[in-house]
């Protein structure tokens, strides 16, 4: 592979000069801890006493961002490189890969959240489609020791080309057919700690029901307490004897998991993801920092250890209600009356352009009248193998490909699309020209050196509040998913996904300071890679900045802060994107159109984009 030029972003280089000089003398240790579907809001005393200390005692980053698309693997390839979604090409969880993978069951939307998929999506792109150096890679070349432990999927990505030659990975999926191997010598050290060789199942928690059945009532404890187990009792006790500086990203799949299955709330908004099954995952992910934290002061390594926690993105409970969608005027057999199917995107979009709908998780096979597509993806066209359209269903948003770049096709379907009222935004990529109604992917950073094939269409879908005293904590969004009105997702544009959780304490961060100024999940990165004097080569430059205001006489910069909006479009439907900047880096708070998603209620000044 070739070398990428050395990218330095300005705060770097400030951070050289001042609080990076003491880890450049004696390098410090790093734990990156990730509680997957953190709210921002939702962290208080009583309900993550762990994370409150850490937020309250540390510094309290309170005006903190995921990436959109607000999907884990998105948020994930940030997190591990400092780079947004146009580098790293991690557009969501599903995406389109342009060739039939065989791992993800020979389709052309793979999920990505498995180590195999991951493995053969990496071999399609000349080894790493990524395309960006990672944290636990950079570290381990310097010397560090490093390891990644937690959900499957994101766990890997922050080495993905390694496979646990050098880095530890333990996931879902150790000790399974697909799960990155162990070595030697972490299998003698399970044993002689007493855990076992492969990761315990998700039992109940993994229990999502159907529409006549709730699902999950318990948080997921018993495979969390074998994974914070294996970092207390085996990593870090392993680390500390080799005497060397180490990274360590824990990724909890709670509270995520408990929140997506929650039993709490069939069919129902209500408590949705605030009922006690998503609060008891919340403690339970705040449990496993406590006792990693604990660890650390038992082990004599608490002073030497920067700990940083950022949740991959919120969370939101779903909605199925349209009036407007096709889709949602047809029975299907697992979908209640008058409610949105999974994959009534593909399907409404069918019906619209006139094409016919495939399934390419049923090897192409063609979606009848009365089905949706068994994963919600759809490839449109009279030959599924050469389609016209390709739908990749997320959750909060979906993307849609054109492999044809057709720019005719392009605008039926924006049109098509601003007839719904679960759309709530769309973007498009600059290539294809400009759309009344719509504003370029070059506005979000979707677009830079991304190997894998950029989206046509961003599809935004509407985002509102139920009604709480921090509207974020009970953010409700229309989910293109085959999980249930009442569970949870998230994926939107809504400022109840994009605000997530992010807090650090250690010897290179201040003490009691509240952050004003907006930070990303691609600062987290950028920033690890800073506190272990980590160089990283890139080949795109759309790149988060060191969040050199929180750390002792780190500089603090000056920030701003602009909305942009679309042309109307012929209905009057605009999109507009609120937005904050430090320096050069931008900072996305919200999107969509006005009085459909939330914390976008009334438009205030605008500028029309390309002005």
């Amino acid at each position: 592979m070739r070398r990428a030029i050395t990218l330095l972003s300005a705060s770097m280089i400030a951070l050289s000069a001042g609080a990076a000089s003491a880890q450049n003398a004696k390098p410090r240790n790093l734990i990156l801890f990730v509680p997957d579907g953190l709210r921002g809001g939702i962290v208080t005393p009583e309900t993550a006493p762990a994370m409150a200390a850490i937020r309250d005692k540390g510094v309290n980053f309170k005006n903190s961002h995921s990436l959109f698309p607000t999907f884990t693997m998105a948020n994930s390839s940030a997190l591990s490189t400092g780079h947004y979604l146009g580098d790293t090409g991690t557009f969501s969880n599903t995406i389109f890969t342009g060739y039939t993978s065989a791992p993800a069951g020979d389709t052309v939307v793979p999920f990505i959240e498995n180590d195999a998929v991951l493995a053969d999506v990496d071999d399609h792109f000349n080894g790493d489609y990524l395309n960006e150096e990672t944290l636990l890679k950079m570290a381990r070349s310097q010397g560090f020791s490093t390891a990644a432990i937690g959900k499957v999927g994101p766990t890997l990505l922050f080495d993905h080309t390694d496979r646990g030659k050098n880095t530890i990975v333990v996931d879902d999926s150790t000790g399974g057919k697909t799960g990155v191997p162990l070595s030697e010598e972490m299998k003698d050290a399970l044993i002689k700690a007493g855990l076992p060789l492969a990761t315990p199942s998700r039992g109940d928690n993994s229990k999502a029901g159907d529409a006549k059945t709730p699902g999950t009532t318990v948080a997921n404890v018993a495979q969390q307490a074998y994974m914070a187990d294996v970092a207390t009792k085996v990593v870090l006790p392993m680390f500390k004897a080799r005497n060397k500086p180490f990274v360590l990203v824990f990724w909890s799949r709670d509270p995520d998991g408990s929140q997506h299955n929650t039993g709490d709330s069939l069919n129902t908004i209500t408590p949705g993801i605030n009922g006690p099954t998503s609060m008891a995952g919340i403690k339970n992910a705040d449990n496993n920092l406590a006792q990693l934290r604990k660890t650390l002061d038992e082990l004599g390594l608490a002073d030497s250890t920067n700990i940083i926690v950022s949740s991959d993105h919120g969370f939101s409970t779903i909605s199925k209600d349209s009036k407007t969608s096709p889709s949602a005027k047809i029975a299907y057999d697992d979908t209640p009356k008058d409610f949105l199917p999974m994959g009534f995107l593909a399907i409404d979009l069918a019906k619209a352009l006139n094409l016919p709908l495939f399934d390419p998780n049923d090897k192409n096979a063609k979606v009848a009248d009365n089905a949706h597509p068994k994963a919600g993806n759809g490839v449109l066209g009279e030959d599924p193998a050469k389609p016209d359209v390709v739908i990749a269903t997320n959750g909060g948003s979906d993307l849609i490909y054109l492999p044809n770049q057709d720019k005719k096709l392009a605008d039926r379907v924006v049109k098509a699309l601003l007839e719904q009222d679960y759309v709530s935004g769309l973007f498009v990529d600059d290539r294809l020209g400009s759309f009344a109604g719509t504003l370029p992917m070059s506005s979000l950073n979707l677009k830079g050196k991304a190997v894998t094939p950029n989206p046509a269409i961003v599809v935004n879908f509407r985002s509102w509040s139920s009604g709480c005293e921090i509207p974020t904590n009970c953010s409700v969004q229309i989910a293109d998913t085959v999980l249930r009105q009442g569970q949870g997702m998230h994926g939107s544009f809504s400022r109840g996904d994009t605000f997530n959780f992010t807090a650090a304490i250690g010897p290179d961060f201040k003490s009691g300071y509240v952050d004003a100024l907006p930070v990303s999940n691609a600062d987290v990165g950028m920033t690890a890679a800073g506190l272990l004097d980590l160089r990283t080569p890139g080949h795109g430059k759309l790149v988060g900045r060191v969040m050199t205001e929180a750390m002792p006489n780190g500089a603090t910069p000056k920030m701003s802060d602009g909305t942009i909006s679309s042309k109307p479009a012929a209905n009057g439907l605009r999109t507009v994107l609120k937005y904050q900047r430090v320096a050069n880096t931008r900072y996305f708070d919200v999107a969509g159109f006005p009085g459909r998603t939330l914390g976008l209620e009334t438009e205030g000044k605008q500028k029309t984009a390309g002005k």
